[in-house]
């Protein structure tokens, strides 16, 4: 390895480039043996490396004295996607997609600590050809949503579908809508909030508004105001992982019920972010169709409480 040193877990390699006119992720793979292209391009993409202290892309040129850190989570245990008879609350279905109600405490697919009664392993039951789209544990999820985030999903039934909407969500042509209940007083009555969302530079597992990060687009909307709560409409025009958390939270306006970025309040059992409205053209046709779910029961309560109080 050229001049750099890992630390003793071997998950933090930082490096100072000797060489000009590479492409980071050229230079990452040449200095560091053992790690792929593609799995150095996902590091990437998923904010675990860094370029003089600045989220990173993988096309960047590297010049000498170049200092770049690489963040390699610990890997995944392998993990069996298996079918399981669980309940779906199914808005839409057709031969390419199903459009779902995900309810809030449900983890999209498997993953440590969560190996079963995903919705992934509910989708497999009732539509068993989405495995033959890969061989992964998230066959057709081309979005997500938190485990305690409810609300509209979709999932591609085949790959074509799949590559249909991974498109329209690339070229941001698909309506994202959410109903979130922050603590503050959001002004102006609607706006834009506009800032970078990048890895934490000191924890790895939350995200925040950092320097460099990648850029990241909330549009907004108050809809009622309760007391010291307001309940906002929010439009994500980019998708960054938790993005509407770390927004509000940056402007002052923490998500209620939302441990990690937001203020816990003793009345909701969770966060108060809720997926209202997905719109999206039909692979089949291309016709545009919006689908909506209405606040479940736990959140209607909470905005009386709110009220309330």
């Amino acid at each position: 390895m050229p001049p750099g040193a890992s630390d003793r877990d071997n998950r933090t390699i930082r490096l100072v480039a000797d060489r000009a006119g590479l492409r980071l992720d050229q230079y990452i793979c040449q200095s560091c043996t053992g790690i792929s292209r593609t799995s150095v391009q996902r590091l990437i993409g998923d904010g675990h490396v860094s370029l003089n202290d600045m989220a990173a892309k993988a096309s960047q040129k590297i010049r000498p004295g170049d200092v770049i850190v690489v963040h390699v989570p610990p890997p995944e245990p392998s993990l069996l996607l298996v079918p399981e008879s669980i309940p779906l609350d199914i808005l839409y279905e057709d031969a390419d997609i199903v459009v779902v109600n995900k309810p809030a405490g449900v983890t999209v697919y498997p993953a440590p600590g969560h190996p079963r009664q995903t919705l992934m392993n509910a989708i497999l039951a009732h539509c068993p050809d989405v495995s033959k789209i890969d061989g992964s544990v998230r066959p057709g999820i081309v979005h997500r949503l938190d485990k305690d985030t409810s609300g509209v999903m979709v999932v591609a039934k085949n790959k074509a579908a799949h590559l249909n909407l991974s498109a329209q969500l690339k070229d941001r042509r698909v309506l994202k809508q959410y109903l979130v209940l922050v603590r503050g007083n959001p002004a102006p009555e609607q706006g834009t909030v506009e800032a970078p969302i990048g890895r934490h530079p000191r924890d790895r597992k939350r995200m925040a508004v950092v320097s460099g990060g990648r850029q990241s687009r909330t549009l907004y909307r108050v809809v009622r105001r309760l007391g010291s709560y307001a309940l906002v409409e929010a439009t994500l025009e980019t998708g960054r992982t938790h993005q509407i958390r770390v927004h509000f939270s940056h402007s002052g306006w923490p998500v209620a019920g939302d441990g990690v970025y937001g203020v816990k309040v003793g009345w909701l059992g969770r966060q108060f972010v809720h997926a209202s409205r997905l719109g999206l053209r039909l692979p089949s046709n291309g016709e545009w169709v919006v689908f909506s779910a209405e606040l479940p029961l736990d959140l209607k309560e909470a905005l009386k409480r709110a009220g309330d109080g």
